[in-house]
């Protein structure tokens, strides 16, 4: 075998993590799955090269028998059942104590879009998961204040890997780095399972940017190698689909199938799944542009047709349908504010609930009595709705793909606040914190996605914002795109950052030649 390097870490524990088995596991993953990763990323192109060439997408006619037949996934494990509010967040101890101690169902422990990947912050991110796993995670922050988990009950633990296009650079076979997704799920899988196992859980995981069902056949194929490596029941590892990607939303029923054995069910995305609308049809013209993000709601017709298609699509399977994100951050100083966002969150929470979704996601500890009230109120009792079958419900492709009858304009002040936005975000990411509350709201990489794929979707189809009747140019975007950086750095942000940050999202936002992903040049700025 090729040889394989590991970079040495600084953080303090990181032997717990980096021994010598725990490399031979995901080495051996890695060996066995990496092309086969590569295969599929091929397939992503060819399908996108092929829309851009006048095609479009549409239901398989090959796996119609899959959405015809009367299958179902097994049972979810107890603690799997009730998963009425989840509660997002990276995997820094602090913020992994708040949340596990907020009396959410579940915590999705983030290794993906709210996390940095910087190599103190993968190997930060596995001690902290090897932590909850034993329930002795603690954390004493520089002003001496301890933070430890509660003796009762805990939210579930739910990890989120990386998804299949991102590496991890820092553990190298031959040269070559390792699949990112590989390396995080296969550390958590080695040094956690028996662990959770003998708690009464189970390594469960939540699968991010999927585009087909062939990915999630891929990830099942995983899953069956780690449980036959540790020698476990085939069944013990449970995943959570992210339907966040447009092509997946066609293949639903295909991907619940294809983890059946491991499957515990789908959620519902925002800004990824419009991210990749403009990604998939971004040569579509004018068909496919997307009014200001902050306007586009989820009772919009083609987010309707996508929610309804996945509650329903889900509870035909016996699987769980999770709702979308409330990213509101409480404020500390404005009573005002809170009372007119927690109205929004409770509406959006109400409407989620009257879908039939079993849960909802959270951002902040703040916001889970709200989400857990709402959800008590419509389940009287029951730990979910997956009797609710949304048997009502007709979804085809044109309603899928149904852009142009979404409500809303799109607006230079939309156009600014994405770049306000995603500066901010940028320069945090940069210096390692990729959770970042800003106005309020908890913003992730997929914030930025959406803000610059929107930007890049103007200047192609030479828009004229409705506000101001400038047309979108490149000029335009670089004027706006200083002046923020100007006032930010005023502001006090660091100006090596935001100079670094309006680099990247300059070229994200602008080269001819679209980044598929933009956390994948971010990645040649940090270590």
């Amino acid at each position: 075998m090729s040889r394989v390097d590991v970079k040495p870490s600084l953080i303090a524990g990181n032997e717990k993590v980096l021994t010598k088995e725990a490399i031979d596991f995901v080495v051996n993953l890695d060996l066995l799955f990496h092309s086969r990763r590569d295969e599929l990323l091929s397939v992503r192109e060819t399908k996108r090269a092929k829309i851009a060439a006048g095609g479009t997408l549409a239901f398989l006619p090959e796996t119609a028998h899959i959405r015809s037949g009367t299958w179902r996934v097994p049972l979810a494990p107890l603690d799997l059942r009730d998963r009425r509010v989840e509660i997002t967040g990276p995997t820094q101890p602090k913020m992994a104590i708040n949340a596990l101690n907020s009396g959410a169902k579940v915590w999705l422990a983030d290794l993906e879009d709210s996390n940095t990947p910087h190599w103190s912050n993968v190997v930060e991110g596995q001690l902290t998961l090897q932590g909850v796993a034993r329930r002795t995670l603690n954390f004493i922050s520089p002003e001496g204040k301890s933070y430890e988990l509660n003796n009762g009950p805990l939210s579930t633990l739910v990890v989120r890997p990386r998804g299949w296009h991102m590496n991890e650079r820092n553990v190298t076979i031959g040269g070559q780095p390792v699949v990112g997704a590989l390396f995080d799920a296969g550390m958590h899988l080695f040094h956690n399972t028996q662990e959770l196992i003998d708690r009464g859980s189970g390594p469960y995981f939540y699968l991010p940017k999927i585009e087909s069902h062939l990915e999630a056949r891929l990830w099942n194929d995983v899953f069956v190698e780690a449980q036959r490596v540790l020698g476990i029941p085939n069944g013990t590892v449970r995943a959570t689909v992210l339907i966040e990607t447009i092509p997946a939303a066609f293949e639903m029923e295909e991907i619940i199938y294809e983890l059946r054995d491991h499957m515990s069910g789908l959620n519902a995305g925002r800004w990824d799944y419009l991210f990749s609308i403009i990604k998939t049809f971004k040569d579509g013209g004018v068909e496919f542009l997307i009014p200001d993000r902050g306007q586009v709601a989820m009772t919009s017709p083609m987010m309707r047709a996508y929610t309804d298609l996945l509650v329903q699509t889900c509870h035909k399977r016996g699987a769980f349908a999770i709702g979308g994100m409330a990213a509101f951050v409480p404020s500390r100083k404005d009573a005002d504010v809170n009372k007119i966002a927690f109205e929004k969150v409770r509406g959006d929470k109400i409407r989620e609930v009257g879908d039939g979704f079993d849960g909802s996601w959270v951002a902040h500890p703040d916001l889970v009595p709200l989400c857990r009230e709402v959800f008590d109120s419509a389940l009287e009792g029951k730990p979910n709705q997956l009797d609710i079958m949304r048997s009502e419900v007709s979804v085809s492709a044109t309603d899928l793909l149904s852009v142009n009858k979404t409500p809303g304009q799109i607006t230079q002040e939309g156009l600014r606040l994405n770049i306000d936005v995603s500066l901010q975000y940028l320069a945090a990411w940069i210096g390692g914190n990729g959770a970042v509350a800003i106005h309020n709201l908890m913003e992730d990489a997929a914030t930025v996605e959406i803000s610059r794929s929107q930007i890049w979707q103007q200047v192609k189809n030479a828009v004229t914002y409705a506000d101001t009747q400038n047309r979108a140019t490149k000029e335009l975007v670089r004027e706006i795109l200083s002046s923020e950086a100007s006032r930010l750095i005023s502001a006090g942000w660091d100006t090596e950052r935001i100079a670094a940050a309006t680099a990247l999202f300059e070229r994200v936002s602008l080269d001819d030649n679209y980044v598929a992903f933009l956390t994948l040049p971010a990645l040649e700025m940090i270590d």
